[in-house]
């Protein structure tokens, strides 16, 4: 999309462009699918509004089917979901086979309710047929939440588990909305503040989008990268994929997933896989690494070596595991790093060995490092560091291409997944990157398939960097499938665009304010990162 249209009417858009626009602009109404968000059925009322946040930022708020009648609730029959997702955002078993879903159906309604069993079917992406995910038990079709909880209550008194749920969010597409969609787009040309990202005050803690802007002082936020969020699957904040932070390397990638890479003066920005490659060196001898500043043995969203298990392979919210681990540690990752068996070689600023320690875990000299050995790891590291020596950690990034990357201190990347869009057109990877879960298709159906909050990040052809959020889980926001946020992005212009965090994490902070409507009903969900639009310097 032509950059001077993108996120409001071509007057706005070029009053925006020179820095005219007053904040806030006025909305207008944008009837018809001409240059709508291809969202819900064609000809829905659309409003868009702009101001400028310094100059080169400008926020966009777009709603589409701010009149759309209410849809029905129901109660969607389910049981438990497994112990591998601990995020509270992890979608329940919902999905069975038409015979078993036939069987539930029948055995619900021999307690009286109105039940009834549903295909979903799922759309084709780049790297997944799509079709039939499975078969789906509802209960009765209702005018308000209230009363699908309700009979949700009384469901449970029988003895079957369940949620209820508004069929707005199913990703029907003739749906009518509402949707609300929040647009940041930072304009190189005449961008002066700063575009980086930021973990906190160390990354084996949490802290909310708000908390990190206000600590920088920055205009704008968005939460960004996935993370650890229960302890039994790692240090909870600690990214849960790639993470460079003023271009160290303190988070592997989940090897060969997406990752956003900027620059502090928001040129260049791109969408890249990553693999990586990290190796303990001594005197006279190396040894690889399996991974920066984690838990040992544990590695959230998998995508690690051969030897962890199920798999090396990405898999989404998914905690692999090693006993036999290699890991190196950062200054940044915390007071004192994890506790356990094996040994730990602590290292002073000039990477000379001060200690080896067993069990391993404590904290780090000033400025010091560490590298952890477990299970059969223990022989390696105690063979390769001598007190007083050198024990040098090397790591090196690879793009999809197998080239190097090599960040400046003006580079932050961050995780995500799946793609959503290369090259100008859709090419949704959720197989690629760990979101096509074999066996467990409610997986794929509650994070994929329905509509959720979402955060998004790209970049458009005239190398502007675009984020955006998408509220949702409420009637009064839809929020997106992963299809249809690969749709908004490309409509929006994005000639590149990856999906970060979303659902509970979806926040986006202006001038010290939450302006979208975080799902969890706590309220803005600490994170593990975000990245932080700066102020231009005096």
């Amino acid at each position: 999309m032509n950059s001077k249209v993108l996120g409001a009417s071509t007057v706005l858009a070029l009053l925006a462009s020179v820095g005219a626009l007053p904040a806030p602009a006025s909305s207008e109404p944008r009837p018809g699918p001409a240059r709508a968000l291809p969202l819900g059925a064609a000809g829905l009322t659309e409003t868009r509004s702009t101001r400028t946040l310094q100059p080169g930022v400008t926020l966009t708020r777009i709603v589409r089917g701010a009149d759309a009648p209410a849809l029905a609730w129901t109660v969607e029959v389910s049981i438990p979901g497994g112990a591998t997702s601990p995020d509270p955002d992890a979608p329940p078993t919902a999905l069975k086979d038409r015979a078993s879903a036939d069987e539930l159906t029948a055995a619900v309604q021999g307690y009286g309710f109105d039940a009834r069993t549903e295909n979903v079917t799922t759309p084709a992406v780049a790297d997944y047929a799509g079709g039939s995910l499975g078969w789906r038990v509802r209960v009765g079709r209702f005018d308000s939440q209230s009363a699908a909880s309700a009979e949700l209550t009384r469901l449970r008194k029988s003895g079957y588990a369940g949620s209820a749920v508004y069929t707005g969010w199913d990703g029907n597409p003739a749906d009518r909305g509402p949707w609300r969609i929040d647009v940041l787009t930072i304009d190189p040309g005449r961008f002066r503040g700063a575009l980086k990202a930021s973990y906190g005050p160390d990354l084996e803690n949490r802290e909310k989008t708000g908390e990190l802007a206000a600590s920088a002082g920055a205009t704008a936020a968005v939460n960004a990268g996935f993370f650890v969020l229960d302890p039994k699957a790692g240090a909870p904040g600690d990214p849960a994929g790639v993470g460079v932070y003023d271009g160290r390397l303190l988070s592997e990638p989940v090897n060969g997933r997406p990752g956003l890479v900027i620059r502090d003066d928001g040129r260049h920005s791109s969408v890249t896989r990553l693999t990586w490659k990290g190796r303990v060196v001594g005197r006279d001898a190396s040894r690889p690494l399996d991974g920066i500043d984690r838990v040992p043995g544990l590695i959230r969203n998998c995508g690690g070596t051969d030897d962890d298990t199920p798999t090396s392979l990405p898999l989404h919210d998914v905690t692999c595991t090693d006993d036999d681990e290699l890991v190196a540690f950062t200054p940044g990752y915390g007071s004192q790093t994890p506790h356990g068996d094996g040994v730990e070689a602590v290292l002073d600023t000039r990477d000379r060995v001060l200690e080896l320690r067993s069990p391993r875990g404590g904290p780090l000299p000033a400025g010091g490092s560490s590298v952890q050995a477990t299970g059969s790891r223990v022989a390696e590291l105690t063979a390769l560091a001598q007190v007083g020596r050198p024990l040098r950690v090397e790591t090196a990034l690879r793009d999809g291409n197998g080239h190097q990357v090599s960040p400046s201190p003006a580079t932050s990347i961050l995780n995500g997944g799946p793609e959503l869009v290369r090259d100008g057109a859709l090419h949704v990877t959720p197989a690629t990157d760990g979101m096509v879960q074999p066996g467990n298709a409610s997986f794929y159906y509650g994070w994929v398939h329905k509509r959720n909050p979402r955060t998004l990040a790209g970049v458009d052809a005239a190398g502007r960097t675009v984020l955006v959020t998408a509220d949702g889980r409420s009637t009064d926001a839809l929020g997106l499938s992963i299809p249809e946020s690969a749709a908004v992005a490309r409509a929006l212009g994005l000639r590149d665009a990856v999906n970060f965090d979303g659902g509970g994490s979806t926040t986006m902070v202006i001038d010290g304010e939450v302006i979208n409507h975080p799902s969890d009903a706590a309220g803005e969900r600490p994170v593990g990162d975000a990245l932080l639009i700066l102020p231009g310097r005096n």
